[in-house]
């Protein structure tokens, strides 16, 4: 009987364990805000860099189209944001490491999903997305020593967007022929707004003719960007999904912060929900529609992304809704299952390295253009804690109950 309670009492103290770090995980503070590092973020990009180098970025395109481009750019933007915390003089190491992803945006492996006969070259998904990586290298270097080369290129790539969206009908560029989603040009014209903020501005009037154009075509179900349009007109294709919203309301703020705050209230209410009482998620499909998943969303149980989740936390961030960024990444922490060596920090025990590219990305999102927003009224409740630190503690307890039956029956004995 005694060997027989120590075979028992060993897996119940790992389960013990298990609640006990979940408990820890869901408490500690996992960011750090607009200025602080988020714990353990240069550990991750660390543990992401060596990946990168070992194949992960043909690993995720073997997921989704834009898999390998992905992985390298945000672990690039990444890089920037943690460098943009750092001293001027300590950002060797986060610009080495953008410029090093930029060059693999641009390499003939960066473009060789996309087009180069659209316009602009490669589409606005590879354009946008690598245009903001260029301002972000020039972000981290003091104005009067940025690189002359890189600055010319970020202006060339700039007018070659802004010329692009002049010359369009619609205010969504194509991404794909024939194809075009509206999250695609927000980055794009993000980046426009970047250019200046960094160099002498010149496309206002680009961006004001783009926010009109957004304007009048809105989803008439949610009142946010289409997740999809049509690439002639821009009119609306397909009701807005999580996936898109949470990158849009990420960039959406350094674009227009009145009109921003407006559409991440909106989205905020009809995708952010609290599945079984257990903390907050995001949808892919607004409260009251269901639809099915895809490479983007991933599997929906109970409606909820988890793609979508993990990027709204640096979206939220960026909202200064420190309150929901704060509750989505000790979430992310309890179910993420976060593993630790001295010089490496991995999610889901490694085995989806794009998953850690999103997830430091969006830990360490800060604005780049706008002013840091004034925090929105919260709609987290305050003890949703509560009752996953109540589950995890009777987890522990029905653990123990073969234990203390088995001691039982040996004290009748």
């Amino acid at each position: 009987m005694t060997i027989l309670r120590r075979l028992v009492a060993l897996p119940a103290a790992l389960v013990t364990l298990f609640a006990l770090v979940g408990v820890a995980r869901l408490i500690a503070p996992a960011t750090g805000g607009v200025d602080r590092q988020p714990p353990g973020v240069d550990r991750q990009l660390d543990y992401l860099r060596a990946e990168l180098d070992d194949g992960a970025g043909e690993d995720a395109q073997a997921m989704f189209p834009e898999g390998w481009f992905f992985a390298h750019a945000l672990y690039g933007l990444a890089r920037v944001e943690t460098g943009l915390r750092q001293p001027p003089q300590e950002r060797d190491e986060a610009l080495r490491e953008a410029r090093w992803a930029l060059a693999r945006l641009e390499s003939p492996a960066g473009t060789a999903p996309f087009s180069a006969d659209l316009t602009p070259a490669y589409g606005v998904f590879h354009a946008g997305w690598t245009n903001w990586l260029r301002g972000g290298v020039l972000a981290l270097q003091p104005a009067s020593g940025r690189d002359p080369a890189e600055v010319r290129r970020f202006a060339e790539a700039s007018n070659a967007l802004a010329a692009a969206f002049d010359a369009s009908a619609t205010p969504y560029l194509a991404a794909y022929p024939g194809q075009a989603w509206p999250v695609d040009s927000t980055v794009a014209v993000a980046s426009l707004r970047l250019h200046d903020h960094l160099l002498p501005p010149r496309f206002d009037r680009t961006t004001a003719r783009w926010l009109d154009g957004v304007r009048q075509r809105l989803d008439p179900r949610t009142g946010l960007l289409p997740h999809r349009v049509d690439p002639g007109t821009g009119a609306p294709a397909e009701v807005a999904r999580g996936t898109s919203q949470s990158v849009i309301q990420r960039f959406l703020p350094e674009i227009d912060p009145t009109f921003a705050r407006e559409q991440y209230l909106r989205f905020r209410t009809g995708f952010v929900v609290s599945p079984l009482g257990l903390g907050p998620a995001v949808r892919e499909y607004p409260r009251g529609l269901d639809g099915p998943g895809d490479v983007d969303s991933g599997p929906l149980p109970l409606g909820v992304s988890f793609s979508a989740t993990v990027v709204t936390l640096g979206a939220a961030q960026v909202q200064g809704d420190d309150t929901l960024a704060g509750a989505l990444a000790n979430y992310g922490e309890l179910v993420g299952f976060p593993l630790d060596t001295p010089h490496t920090r991995r999610y889901a025990f490694g085995l989806l390295p794009i998953g850690d590219a999103f997830l430091a990305w969006s830990k360490t999102a800060r604005p780049w253009v706008s002013a840091p927003a004034d925090p929105p009224p919260t709609t987290v409740e305050p003890w949703w804690r509560t009752r996953l630190v109540v589950l995890l503690v009777l987890l522990a307890v029905l653990a123990w109950t073969p234990w203390l039956l088995l001691r039982r029956l040996s004290r009748r004995r």
